[in-house]
């Protein structure tokens, strides 16, 4: 069948073993629900020493148990696709859509413009017919250094796009290619050498423009974009720069080898101070408006600068679903998952890759825009509402824009130009209706969640070798902040009108409901955590139990969840292939980042809500220095700078205070706290304290650059000092 292009282009599997699951999760579920019957039946009388530290605990593992059955929405139905590449080249051959690709930078110094190069690079060398091909660069940053790397990249993808089909290169970002340990011995050494050398070269040309703040004035002479930049362009107050730095349908736009080049267009939308920009959700309208008048590709696909492309069938990949005869006319959009190249071994920051990929996502079915590596189709980014007729477009929309091969470039770009001009969303549906959505942080979750609601369907795709691979956090500050802007963006959707239980109610069934509503409530999980994280070892010192006795049924219950949902937990990731270290480690970073990063972001939604703050947009660092990068790799945890870290470490400390006196009031008084009631209370602490490890060694024990700043050691211990002296009086 398969050799007659037969068949559909892709299929879906439903996960295996949902039984067995099913009964593990309604024990656990019964077993809550028993804790709460426990804690609402033995809340000590009124006066009585302890009463509302127990009503605390009470509120808090109702919250949990909440949490814990929302979460299991990803795991009831998890559905898994294959792709018929085969089927596609013998049913299509090379007569498939045209696609524009979209990269977006904003800030030259975070995100380098050699980065963003090779990441223009990787998707310029896709295993697909060049000529349909069209990629936008779009430089929030205004920056003459980007504007140049393009330009180098737009000489060097003559020989580097020949050279990666002629010896089926993988990745095809030049940077990630040359520093493969595996390079040694190939049968092409010398052409491998060559390439190599020219983009030494090259990328040597640009550092030096960067670091001597000065483009080579033979290059500027030679290209008129330059003119765009003189002493009045800032990053925030500038004109529309919009150059077609190679057009596509010129047939003098050749490689080496005389086949066409990829289009590569570089815009810079027009900022003004006294106008809003809307950060990505503009920048990505203005690409959308603007490749509509040069390309008008049917499929678009968007990645940030520093997420290039792994592999070179990505796009192949995503038009077996488009194209698909059956179901591809209902798909709005088909979501790669975010992979990172730079994770240490044991995944110290807690970057849960494998699981996110391998159960939680597939676990969604129509999977959430995630803001980088998703294929559109773009009628329904523009807001188009899915309807039978869309059944038809697909056979109609292979040609996108058709305009004249010899129309005059220079026409072409100022006619593109007002479409990316800083007043053209006003009193429009742009940002409303039609593009990515405005006023939120999370802006990707939220168009992806109205196409749906539009009646597309969308597909997750994971593939044996990832489609894209980019640049984790290398500091926990990094992390921590990018995990502070997600929980409030996501929080503040659940508190508008795009909440899942009422924007979704009655469109999408409730198991997606309850899986969208698991992301957007990790900033109030906060709160439950913090107080199981303070409460429980405070009354620890003070000797108020808040568990049961050893001996009593009770403590069979409580053991039963904390036990089985942990060892699931473990078992999960260790059939995604991570390691234990990797599972305690995030076990230590869900900690943090919820007491850290989701609490601060609730602080700042509710301070948004009451109109006494605004929500900013805080681009996090791609790069960082030598000795940091060693550190990562010995497993070194990368603290940087934040305030957040004060509340970290401030309950590290109480922590490890509550656990070393009740210590010693074992010893001193004999039985103390070892009476039965307070073993879980003990377990909890120490655990806190083990899973704290890395604040205590960051504050007191390293002497590095990365380590805690000198002042928070004592800072913290003093607040801790004094919470826990006041908690015993």
């Amino acid at each position: 069948m398969g050799g007659k292009g037969k068949g559909p282009l892709f299929e879906t599997a439903v996960g295996r073993g949902r039984r067995w699951y099913t009964l593990y999760a309604i024990s656990v579920l019964i077993g809550l629900c028993l804790i709460w019957l426990y804690r609402a039946t033995n809340i000590p009388e009124v006066g009585e020493k302890g009463r509302w530290a127990w009503m605390g605990m009470l509120a808090a593992e109702i919250c949990f148990g909440f949490y814990w059955f929302i979460t299991q929405s990803l795991r009831w139905h998890p559905v898994y696709h294959q792709t018929f590449k085969n089927r596609l080249f013998q049913r299509h051959g090379n007569d498939l859509p045209p696609v524009d690709i979209f990269v977006c930078t904003a800030d030259p110094t975070i995100e380098p413009p050699i980065m963003v190069m090779n990441t223009v690079l990787s998707v310029m060398a896709y295993d697909y017919p060049e000529e349909k091909i069209n990629v936008y660069v779009s430089d929030d940053g205004a920056s003459k250094f980007t504007f140049y790397a393009l330009l180098e990249a737009a000489d060097f993808a003559k020989h580097w796009i020949p050279f990666c089909k002629r010896f089926n290169v993988e990745p095809r970002s030049p940077s990630a290619y040359f520093s493969s340990p595996d390079l040694n011995g190939l049968s092409y050494a010398s052409e491998l050498n060559c390439i190599k050398e020219m983009y030494n070269m090259m990328e040597d040309r640009i550092k030096n423009a960067i670091e001597f703040d000065h483009v080579p004035s033979n290059t500027i002479k030679q290209h008129k974009g330059f003119s765009e930049w003189n002493s009045q362009t800032a990053p925030g107050n500038h004109q529309s720069i919009l150059q077609i730095l190679i057009d596509g349908r010129d047939q003098s736009a050749t490689d080496v080898e005389g086949n066409m080049l990829p289009t590569l267009v570089y815009l810079s939308r027009e900022k003004r101070p006294q106008y809003l920009h809307n950060f990505k959700a503009g920048a990505l309208n203005a690409l959308i408006r603007v490749s509509s008048e040069i390309s008008n590709s049917p499929v678009i696909l968007n990645v940030d600068c520093d997420m290039y492309s792994n592999s070179s069938e990505s796009v192949r990949n995503a038009m077996c679903f488009f194209l698909d005869e059956e179901r591809g006319h209902q798909i709005g959009y088909v979501q790669f998952p975010q992979n990172f190249n730079n994770l240490d071994k044991d995944n110290i920051y807690g970057d849960y890759i494998s699981v996110i990929d391998e159960v939680e996502l597939p676990g969604l079915g129509d999977c959430m825009y995630l803001g980088t590596g998703c294929f559109h189709r773009r009628e329904s980014l523009c807001g188009r509402k899915y309807s039978k007729d869309c059944r038809m477009l697909t056979y109609m929309w292979s040609q996108g824009k058709m305009r004249d091969a010899g129309e005059n470039t220079r026409i072409i770009e100022e006619r593109a130009k007002g479409l990316a001009n800083c007043t053209y969303d006003q009193n429009t549906g742009w940002g409303k209706d039609i593009g990515i959505k405005y006023g939120c942080i999370v802006e990707d979750v939220v168009t992806g969640w109205s196409i749906q609601m539009n009646g597309w369907k969308s597909i997750y795709f994971n593939p044996q070798r990832k489609g894209f691979l980019g640049i984790s956090p290398t500091t926990l500050a990094q992390l921590l902040v990018q995990h502070k802007r997600w929980s409030e963006g996501l929080f503040q959707t659940f508190l508008s009108k795009y909440c899942p239980f009422l924007y979704g109610y009655g469109k999408i069934e409730l198991r997606l409901q309850m899986a969208y509503a698991t992301y957007m409530l990790w900033a109030p999980m906060s709160l439950p955590t913090l107080y199981y994280a303070i409460v429980p070892s405070l009354c620890l010192l003070k000797g108020i139990p808040l568990f049961p006795r050893v001996s009593s049924t009770w403590f069979l219950v409580f053991a039963y969840v904390i036990i089985s949902t942990h060892i699931y937990s473990l078992g999960e990731a260790l059939c995604c292939g991570e390691s234990l270290g990797s599972w305690w480690n995030m076990q230590r970073m869900r900690l943090m980042r919820r007491i850290c990063s989701y609490f601060f972001g609730l602080i700042d939604t509710m301070m948004q809500t009451l109109g006494l703050g605004r929500s900013n947009f805080d681009i996090s660092a791609k790069v960082a220095d030598h000795e940091a990068l060693e550190r990562l790799e010995k497993g070194f945890m990368e603290f940087g700078s934040s305030p957040m870290f004060s509340i970290l470490a401030a309950i590290a400390m109480l922590n490890l205070f509550s656990l070393v006196a009740s210590v010693i009031m074992v010893v001193v008084r004999q039985g103390f706290i070892v009476r039965e009631q307070m073993v879980l209370q003990f377990l909890l602490c120490g655990v806190l304290v083990l899973l704290n490890l890395p604040i205590y060694e960051g504050m007191f024990l390293r002497k590095d650059n990365g380590k805690l700043p000198a002042y928070l050691a004592f800072e913290s211990s003093v607040v801790a000092a004094l919470v826990c002296l006041f908690s015993l009086y």
